[in-house]
């Protein structure tokens, strides 16, 4: 079996729930306190042994391209005013993993980046991520479910159970009974409709095949390629596709601005320097009501 030592990470969203943070600045950039989103997705995936990494990018992602670079004239400047500390983190950035920029092309919709970045994983199993979703874990997740995969062999993508409310705003995952064997996904199902409260989010393990048959994969919801819908057709086609749930963690999605509040503030307390004050300060917030 072979080793997986790729990611794809899709960032070629424009952000319009944070608009207008993200006119001049990608959605993935915004800090999460002092490191951008898309860095600490990253960090994800070096820890679990992630050594090239494909951004499938679009025209105006060029600081998170920036960002992944070396900036030789910020750490020359850092380390004559005796900021080692500060330029030996600013190098780390550039040399974490070997980055690679891919610009998307094709139709609106999430399975278009594994499409656009299918020829440098060619023969490979690889990861697939997208920017804007974080998972907080004491265990990289991404290396969870490879370790996963070197067991089992089976492609996979993650799920949390969400509160039964919200199950409407995400694609709701069907097990097959007394296993974690996908059966159906169904996008955005009415309460009623929702045969789990098992919500997937942006963590998969994808391999050749699974790019064929999004090749062959019709436009759906909204004139766009969806990820579940060739999973549907993996599935119904005799293939088996597994839902890795994430316990002891919690996945934080950051693309609208409530969600980006709770995410930072999640990181934020986990900030021993930072949590006494900011317990300090909220209760304050709070007693003004």
């Amino acid at each position: 079996m072979a080793k997986i030592t790729k990611a794809v990470i899709a960032v070629a969203g424009s952000g319009t729930r944070l608009l207008p943070a993200t006119k001049s600045m990608p959605k993935e950039m915004l800090p999460i306190v002092d490191k951008p989103i898309i860095q600490l997705v990253v960090e994800e995936l070096v820890e679990a042994g992630i050594k090239d990494i494909i951004f499938v990018t679009r025209w105006d992602k060029k600081p998170l391209e920036d960002h992944f670079d070396h900036s030789t004239a910020l750490e020359d400047d850092l380390r004559k005013n005796g900021k080692e500390k500060y330029a030996d983190m600013i190098e780390g950035i550039a040399d974490m993993a070997n980055f690679i920029h891919v610009r998307q092309k094709g139709p609106y919709g999430n399975g278009t980046p594994v499409l656009s970045a299918a020829s440098i994983v060619a023969g490979e199993p690889f990861v697939f991520v997208f920017g804007d979703d974080l998972v907080k874990s004491k265990t990289s997740f991404t290396k969870q479910m490879i370790e996963d995969y070197e067991k089992n062999g089976k492609l996979m993508i993650g799920v949390q159970e969400v509160p039964l409310e919200v199950v409407n705003r995400y694609g709701i995952v069907k097990l097959r009974e007394g296993t974690n064997e996908i059966e159906d996904i169904i996008e955005k199902p009415t309460i009623e409709e929702a045969p789990s409260r098992l919500a997937d989010f942006g963590r998969m393990i994808l391999d050749q095949e699974f790019i064929e048959i999004l090749r062959n994969t019709a436009l759906g919801k909204g004139n766009e390629l969806w990820v579940i819908d060739a999973i549907k057709t993996y599935v119904n086609n005799g293939g088996i596709f597994l839902a890795k749930e994430l316990k002891d963690g919690n996945w934080l999605t950051t693309g609208d601005p409530l969600n980006y509040l709770k995410a930072t503030l999640a990181y934020a307390f986990d900030r021993k320097e930072l949590r006494a004050d900011l317990d300090e300060y909220i209760e304050k917030l709070y007693c003004k009501k």
